[in-house]
């Protein structure tokens, strides 16, 4: 059977494209009210058998900063799904490779997107490229060590404002860790109307400077005044400062009745552990995929982050889906230069995609046999030359 791909536009298509999307992940909840307009015009693609819908995948604009910190115009895909009736036909296939040229002829270098199941993804080139944990903080265990430097007022907004100042920080503070993406209008509506009741918000900052904020709610409310085991989850905590991760930390702490907040999403990395004269405060709960990253543009990928400066490694790139993008290109702290000379290592545009950023390194992916030696020493001098000061994270998820 043919699978037709086409750009949805009417009310009706998009939502049945959204029905269609929580049929094929079954644990979803209902669809929200007033959930159409949550898609991206021109974004959303439906793929029909027989004039039916049976399978759609949907994207955002966005920006994704990579290491240097510059951000790279990017593409947010999410919302793919494929009906239980139709899967094993080739739905998928043919909606992601259209997806991926769609992205292309937007001049977008790279797209990301948070996967449902850990073994889909890699034959359409997306690489798991950072990770987040989970962290359970013991409050009763919790004292801040006296080097722990002081931080700026933390006040708290109704929630109803909070999602109208909370995308204003996003968009003015200086958000520009690797991995951060762009939350755009789409995002920020699909996040109130899919809110936990009750919730807390507060913001860190004085006004009209604000540099932080968080979003957290409590758990098990019935029996909150009887539970030995009072646990609030921050589903949200943007901080742009040193100093606004510190004011709502110190925040968070100071919240009675409390005796357990858990981060629901942090990086690997996170400096928690090291502000608690007892670092066994800080559990970490688990470490999950987060950024699962496409190279859609190798030269353009490749040249928009920076590198240390290391001796020049050439690299063959191998995409079986998007040829234009095979190649050798020699890479150095001065740049990206597509070559014939002979490559010094060999790699999969999926298995790049896992090094880009800097959440894997090429010595482990070369454990793996992911990646192909031809000169000693050329996988540690890759190395060397994409090595980041800090793991990369997103902590948005859409």
């Amino acid at each position: 059977m043919a699978v037709d791909v086409e750009t949805l536009h009417g009310d009706d298509d998009l939502h049945a494209a959204s029905a269609l999307f929580r049929a094929a992940m079954v644990g979803l909840p209902p669809l929200p009210p007033q959930s159409d307009h949550l898609s991206e015009p021109g974004r959303t693609l439906g793929a029909r058998i027989d004039g039916r819908l049976v399978g759609t995948a949907d994207s955002y604009t966005s920006w994704l900063v990579v290491p240097g910190g510059a951000r790279l115009p990017h593409a947010a895909v999410t919302h793919v799904g494929v009906l239980p009736t139709h899967t094993r036909r080739g739905v998928l296939t043919a909606v992601l490779r259209r997806q991926l040229d769609d992205i292309a002829a937007r001049g977008e270098a790279v797209a990301t997107l948070r996967a449902s199941e850990g073994s889909i993804y890699e034959r359409f080139g997306y690489g798991v490229a950072s990770s987040f944990a989970r962290l359970d903080l013991l409050r009763g265990r919790a004292r801040l060590r006296d080097t722990v430097p002081q931080s700026g007022p933390v006040r708290f907004v109704e929630p109803a404002d909070a999602w109208k100042l909370f995308p204003q920080i996003y968009a003015t503070a200086a958000v520009s860790w690797t991995g951060a993406i762009d939350r755009s209008e789409f995002w920020w509506k699909g996040k109130e109307r899919t809110a936990a009741d009750p919730i807390y918000t507060v913001i860190h900052g004085p006004v009209g400077a604000e540099d932080g904020f968080a979003r957290y709610r409590p758990l098990d409310t019935a029996n909150w005044f009887t539970s030995r085991d009072r646990t609030i989850v921050v589903d949200d905590l943007v901080a742009t400062t040193p100093q606004a991760y510190l004011g709502l930390i110190r925040h968070l702490l100071s919240v009675d009745l409390v005796d357990k907040v858990t981060f629901a999403f942090a990086p690997v990395d996170a400096p928690l552990r090291h502000l608690f004269t007892d670092e066994r405060a800080v559990h970490v709960a688990g470490v999950y995929d987060e950024t699962w990253l496409r190279l859609v543009d190798v030269p353009a990928a490749l040249a928009g982050r920076t590198y240390r400066d290391e001796p020049p490694v050439t690299i063959e790139v191998d995409d079986a889906i998007r040829t234009t993008n095979s190649g050798r290109y020699r890479i150095s702290g001065d740049g990206v230069t597509a070559v014939d000379d002979p490559a010094d290592v060999t790699v999969d545009v999926t298995t790049l995609g896992a090094i880009y950023l800097g959440g894997s390194t090429w010595r482990q992916l070369a454990f793996a046999g992911r990646v192909l030696e031809h000169r000693a020493g050329a996988i540690d001098a890759a190395d060397n030359l994409f090595a980041t000061p800090a793991l990369p994270f997103s902590g948005t998820f859409f």
